[in-house]
């Protein structure tokens, strides 16, 4: 547990760095097509990669912080261990069923992809479009890392020390 955790939580902090590179790159392009007045497509598709990157492979990262939107209009309301049977539910009912179904759905999409080589449609952009797209199986195995570290955090929280309901 303690291995995919320092997984997870490595995996979030580096991607964190590519926010930088996205404004850096992003700021190279408004410089070059307003003060050289060139285009720079590979640096904005790049920079879009990088954004898709974020999103995708600190889900897992932003699961382990609690950062990912919640409606709690009872949740906040439930008992601590309440809240540890919601969460636990939540992971068995609704994170490794849809986790499983996007990867189900776009593996074949990912697979064409790269047998193909997709490059972009862009003149100049970038020659390996089927990377980004492999971010879609990236997001999924994110999220069932940190979704495996959650069921045994909170089976120990809930079967093994059921008393103490705690955190």
């Amino acid at each position: 547990m303690k291995l995919l955790e320092k997984l997870v939580e490595s995996i979030g902090r580096g991607v964190s760095w590519f926010t930088l590179l996205m404004v850096l790159m992003t700021l190279a392009v408004v410089l070059l097509r307003y003060i050289f007045n060139t285009g720079a497509t590979a640096i904005q598709e790049m920079a879009l990669y990088l954004h898709g990157a974020v999103f995708t492979l600190a889900a897992g990262y932003t699961l382990k912080h609690d950062g990912h939107v919640r409606v709690d209009i009872f949740y906040r309301r439930f008992s601590v261990r309440g809240q540890h049977w919601v969460d636990f539910l939540g992971c068995l009912l609704f994170l490794f069923p849809v986790s499983l179904y996007i990867t189900y759905a776009s593996f074949d999409y990912v697979l064409a992809s790269w047998r193909y080589g997709e490059t972009s449609v862009e003149a100049g952009g970038l020659a390996f479009v089927y990377i980004q797209k492999s971010l879609l199986l990236a997001l999924t195995v994110s999220l069932m890392l940190q979704g495996i570290v959650e069921l045994i955090r909170l089976s120990r929280l809930l079967f093994l020390s059921p008393a103490t309901g705690a955190k």
